[in-house]
């Protein structure tokens, strides 16, 4: 089932409003959830961010190029 970005949103702030106050329930769409740790719950927001960037269409970064000069 794909999900719309405004959905991964409101997904996305409620697991960081959970997580800030300390809870590992969700509530969502009449849904709840409940982690079993902050780590676990940390991993679902990672991919939520990541299907968020997906839908959004601003992929991680895959390249990252350096130049230095030594100004002469």
């Amino acid at each position: 089932m794909a999900y719309s970005a405004s959905d991964l949103e409101g997904f996305r702030d409620a697991l960081l409003k959970a997580r800030f106050n300390g809870l590992r329930t969700v509530e969502y769409d009449g849904q709840s959830v409940t982690y079993r740790s902050d780590a676990e719950l940390e991993r679902a927001l990672g991919d939520v961010e990541r299907r968020l960037a997906k839908a959004q269409g601003t992929g991680p970064t895959r390249q990252v190029r350096v130049s230095t000069s030594k100004g002469l």
